[in-house]
């Protein structure tokens, strides 16, 4: 009989430790898809960040590097500039791309460096125990905003995909989720293209994922799913925004 389904190559044949209903683990096995689809194991290179997923380094089966909190595309600026025929990635998630690393993602997409970007945005910190991140909804109950997110106190929630794509150097950013099969399905395409464009050498390259927290919503991962439809996408519209190679294809 004909394997329909199996692990990919790419990913580590381990226990995730993720939190169950988290959607972390989707979009791991969506990017280690992608990296056997485009037969790149063997010179890919991923930057682990400060987080939830800072074991991703357990999770691909490729080479990976661990970077201090927010740091990752900074070290993936240097790894991709020192070798420039590799596929070099950085897998981040909100507390650590749009917070403390805000000034790394914004010069590397800004520089157009040649890297591409796993944005996994929850809306919340997930390690650290559930406080507001910078992604966090104007009303959002979190450990640090006991009565919900505040606008005159706290501000707006960060926009990170429309951000960048006002940037020259920003070759591809699309914003998707995984939230069901049609837009899983729409995720690993893009996710795909953002890898394609780092190995034509379009430039700076980034997928933003909304994802669920369960445990730190304090929701069943049926509800945090429902959560995520009703709440976050229509603060965080799915959809690409910015394809420079969109014209020349």
């Amino acid at each position: 009989m004909a394997k329909v389904f199996e692990r990919p190559h790419a990913l580590s044949d381990v226990t995730l430790h993720y939190c169950p209903g988290c959607t972390h683990g989707i979009i791991h096995r969506l990017v280690a898809e992608v990296i056997d689809e485009l037969g790149i194991e063997g010179k890919t290179i991923g930057v682990a960040p400060v987080g939830c997923s800072v074991f991703a380094y357990n999770y691909f089966d490729c080479d990976m590097q661990q970077a201090s909190h927010g740091r990752a595309p900074a070290v993936a600026t240097g790894i991709k500039r020192a070798n420039t025929d590799n596929v070099v990635f950085t897998y981040q998630g909100d507390g650590d791309l749009a917070a403390i690393g805000t000034a790394e993602t914004v010069h590397a997409a800004t520089r157009g460096e040649n890297i591409t970007v796993i944005f996994v945005n929850n809306a919340i910190y997930g390690m650290t125990g559930g406080q507001m991140a910078p992604t966090s909804l104007v009303g959002q109950v979190t450990q640090t905003t006991p009565y919900g997110r505040k606008v005159e106190t706290q501000g707006y929630p960060i926009k990170v995909c429309e951000m960048l794509s006002t940037l020259d150097g920003t070759a591809y950013a699309e914003r998707v989720s995984v939230d069901d099969i049609k837009n899983i399905k729409k995720a690993k395409a893009a996710i795909k293209k953002a890898f394609e464009y780092q190995i034509d050498k379009k430039g700076f390259s980034i997928v933003e994922v909304l994802s669920t927290c369960p445990t730190n919503w304090g929701l069943s991962p049926t509800e945090a799913i429902k959560w995520l439809r009703e709440n976050m996408m229509p603060v965080y519209p799915l959809g690409v925004y910015a394809d420079k190679g969109a014209d020349k294809e």
